[in-house]
């Protein structure tokens, strides 16, 4: 039967998508490539707020005790500060090659590990990465992964310097604290244990890997220590470099061993029976304490007005 026009089907116009159709349907095709993004913008917002609320509360207070007048104390205070980012940066240039822009990202990093909450600036630079993903292609593993061999390596100081220092200082503790001291040497050696059996189905870097981040993370807390031992002896010159290194490296241990109640307080009380002078080793420490806020503040606001500026041009 010949086709006719009156038989012929008829013909369907179809219509491009418009405008409102294109706009309804974006965010479903784009969240999951947004998500990173997503998640650094909310970290960024509680850093903004935790440093509020740290400059509302105890805030910069600090900064109007005894300034140090050597400027050495300065370069040595930068040190202990950009330590723990810089040989991050090092770590992850290694393992990722990532660009100098990363060492920002990890500054905040630190910045919301510091003022947000614990491990909240591993999930950060995890989505930084993620964001990243043409030259990081597997992230998760590796964050995961540098931050147990962080903690590792901040527990095998610890226990090292245990062996060191508690036969010389256990009698500046109080006896009711040594309870505490051993109890957290308990939780120390023990949470380390379960990562050290099961490393095969724990880890996901190479074993040569593993061992390079590992002595990454012990030359940084050496090198930190160092640093603050300078800087306070740049501050308070009448007590020696070495007496300086001890109470860092006694700083150190008290911050990492985790039933100490009031660790900074207990701290400070060890110190001044070790080398006296109250008025100004409370105003050193007090001091120490309100920079490192007032150079979060500063970065946070750079960093800030630097994504603004470039977000405007582009």
């Amino acid at each position: 039967m010949p086709i006719t026009p009156s038989t012929r089907a008829p013909l369907t116009t179809v219509m491009p998508p418009t405008p409102a159709d294109v706009v309804g349907l974006e965010p479903i095709a784009t969240i999951k490539s947004r998500w990173p993004t997503i998640i650094g913008g909310i970290i960024t917002l509680a850093m903004l707020v935790g440093l509020g609320r740290e400059l509302l509360s105890s805030g910069l207070t600090g900064l109007t005790r005894t300034v140090p007048r050597n400027p050495l104390f300065y370069v040595a205070f930068l040190g202990v500060y950009f330590t723990l980012p810089v040989f991050d940066y090092l770590i992850f240039r290694k393992l990722w090659g990532i660009p100098l822009g990363g060492l920002v990202a990890l500054i905040k990093k630190r910045i919301a590990n510091e003022v947000v909450l614990g491990y909240s600036g591993e999930a950060y630079f995890y989505a930084w990465a993620r964001a990243r993903a043409r030259f990081v292609t597997a992230p998760f593993g590796a964050v995961k992964d540098v931050s147990i061999l962080s903690a590792i390596a901040g527990n095998a100081i610890t226990l090292a310097m245990i062996a060191i220092a508690l036969p010389i200082g256990h009698r500046l503790i109080p006896p009711d604290m040594m309870r505490y001291v051993y109890g957290s040497l308990a939780i120390v050696f023990g949470t380390s244990l379960p990562f050290l059996i099961f490393s095969k189905r724990v880890f996901s870097l190479e074993r040569a890997q593993l061992w390079w981040v590992f002595g990454a993370h012990v030359v940084r807390a050496i090198l930190g220590t160092v640093f603050l031992a300078l800087a306070w002896h740049f501050a308070l010159p009448d007590v020696s470099v070495a007496v300086w290194a001890f109470l860092s490296a006694g700083r150190l241990l008290f911050s990492r061993l985790p039933l100490l109640p009031n660790k900074d307080l207990l701290f400070a009380n060890f110190a001044i029976l070790f080398i006296g002078q109250e008025g100004a080793l409370s105003n050193l420490i007090a001091f120490t304490a309100a920079a490192v806020l007032l150079v979060h503040i500063v970065l946070i606001v750079a960093f800030s007005l630097y994504r603004l500026a470039t977000r405007s041009m582009s």
